[in-house]
């Protein structure tokens, strides 16, 4: 079976969230399972495609609109991902340096859909499967099926992952002429709420569609910034599959990012020295668990109550608690996270932007991980945490719902809480202060935390299964 994933971002050449980690780590899983999978992206001016060897495999002309537009397919020649990575170069418009923001962002999606396209129509042998990821993707599945010049493609199922419903890729009907002709009874399918809008093409069009968690799915019939009525229209077809991690790179055991590796025999120890490297890096006194949070400082994620959140805590901790934080995003959340530096300096710090080795070292280092949002439709920082034996403290939402379990359950391994404001996570934290203050407890919870098998293994097959569902 060969299956094709086209997305935006994939680790390590281009990431910006979960996206990027999930298509840099399922088509590995899937080849080793014994499908072929390939990977096609964008081409994007970054360290990855400059340091590694790729190759012309295809070359020709798109049409968009009125525009001829000459592009190039280059694969990387070794494979060294575990599976077949190719990008997709338009000279000054898919060259640049950055994934998105970019003011004719509509425009180079587009056309990088319709270069994948044209590039399909040569394959001498069909695909088994299209994998469209999120909405940069989304027109695909729509012009498979009903674009004349595709029509030769339209027997090749297409499956949606959606990883964030909440970016749909809007465009106005004024950019309609940038797509090939249509049957004009299909313009519909592109059209939600007066503009075309690809996340919710692809929905309808796609064979099946997936989210990155059970709970999202449902969560997407009752808020998914106005498309619930077609969620709950197209239910049959959807399902949630559970993200999974790439245990060859999030591995405590074999981690070349931290400074002391460990596995489940001296979980204890090894997260002891690895907290010693950050208390010093930090100046944290070791004596106090650390909480820590990671990801993008938005309110999607809850960050706009984190300053809030930690003064309370630290006010009415008495110093009994360290916080730390990585991430950036809003301007006016980093300045908030800044300001508190001055007055907590002994109990806090801030890191702003994105560091992946030292988001290792907190993964390794820290005691517990804080993930207050809002949204979150699966989230990978949890499953990376319960890895490294470091115990998440969540709100109860879309895949941190499915992936977490609260110490109060029997087999519970998490903090969990349910409102999201400011009381509510202080008590949550005061809650992991007193379990840190158990040491044989939090010993035994560790050891639970990384037996459990959040490996990309299990979520693959159920991908596999779902494409078999549609031979």
């Amino acid at each position: 079976m060969v299956v094709i994933h086209l997305s935006a971002e994939c680790y390590p050449l281009a990431k910006v969230g979960g996206l990027g980690d999930v298509v840099g780590s399922l088509p590995k899983y899937q080849q080793e399972l014994g499908i072929t999978a390939l990977v096609v992206t964008p081409y994007y001016d970054r360290k990855f495609t400059r340091e590694n060897n790729f190759e012309i495999v295809f070359e020709s002309v798109v049409r968009m609109g009125d525009r001829l537009l000459p592009f190039q397919v280059l694969k990387e020649s070794t494979n060294k991902l575990g599976f077949f990575l190719h990008t997709i170069r338009i000279p000054g418009l898919l060259d640049r340096s950055e994934i998105y923001s970019y003011p004719d962002e509509t425009e180079q999606f587009i056309a990088f859909q319709l270069a994948f396209l044209e590039w399909l129509l040569t394959f001498t042998t069909k695909p088994d499967i299209i994998h469209c990821h999120d909405n940069h993707t989304g027109l695909v599945p729509y012009l498979l099926s009903h674009a004349y010049r595709y029509r030769f493609l339209s027997t090749i199922p297409s499956i949606l992952t959606i990883h964030n419903g909440q970016y749909q890729g809007w465009f106005g009907w004024d950019k309609f002429d940038y797509l090939p002709d249509t049957d004009p009874w299909t313009r519909g399918i592109l059209d939600w709420g007066g503009a075309i809008n690809p996340l919710a093409a692809a929905v309808k069009a796609s064979w099946k569609f997936t989210t990155v968690s059970p709970t999202y799915l449902e969560e997407l019939k009752i808020s998914s910034k106005g498309l619930e009525a077609l969620f709950i229209a197209e239910q049959r077809k959807g399902t949630g599959i559970l993200n999974g991690i790439d245990t060859d790179v999030w591995n405590p055991g074999t981690d070349p990012l931290i400074p002391k590796t460990y596995n489940l025999d001296n979980v204890s120890k090894g997260k002891q020295e690895n907290k010693k490297v950050l208390c010093k890096e930090f100046g944290f006194t070791l004596s106090k668990p650390i909480v820590a949070f990671i990801g993008r400082l938005v309110d999607e994620k809850g960050a706009d109550l984190l300053s809030a959140a930690i003064e309370q805590i630290l006010d009415t901790s008495k110093g009994k608690v360290n916080i730390l934080i990585l991430g950036s995003g809003d301007p006016v959340i980093e300045e908030q996270l800044m300001v508190l530096k001055e007055k907590y300096n002994k109990d806090y710090a801030v890191f702003i932007g994105y560091d992946e080795a030292l988001s290792h070292r907190i993964y390794a280092g820290a005691d517990f991980l804080l993930m207050p949002s809002r949204v979150e439709p699966c989230g990978l920082n949890q499953l990376y945490a319960l890895k490294y034996g470091t115990m998440p403290i969540v709100r109860s939402t879309g895949g941190l719902k499915d992936s977490v379990i609260d110490i109060s359950e029997p087999e519970g391994y998490g903090i969990c809480f349910e409102d999201l404001d400011t009381d509510t996570i202080t008590e949550s934290i005061n809650r992991a202060i007193e379990l840190y203050a158990n040491t044989g407890g939090l010993r035994l919870l560790r050891k639970r935390m990384m037996l459990l098998d959040f490996s990309w293994t299990r979520s693959a097959n159920q991908y596999i299964d779902l494409y078999n569902s549609l031979k």
